[in-house]
């Protein structure tokens, strides 16, 4: 990398080049606070999730089919 060149990213929520830099941009790896706002609003109302293998229905000591 050339010295003084700044490493550029893509914007996960927006698309637009997103300076990799703590000083010069602390919402990275965002190109701005709004984006970053946006993605945590995101995270927030379960849009972006992280797909969980087990089925919601998956007991495995069957403890929860037991009559009472």
């Amino acid at each position: 990398m050339i010295r003084g060149a700044l490493k550029t990213v893509k914007c996960p929520t927006c698309g637009k080049p997103a300076v990799w830099d703590k000083q010069k941009n602390p919402a990275r790896p965002f190109c701005s606070e709004r984006c970053r706002l946006i993605d945590l609003g995101a995270w927030a109302d379960e849009s972006h999730r992280i797909p969980d293998a087990t089925p919601p229905d998956f007991d495995p000591d069957g403890s929860s089919n037991q009559n009472r």
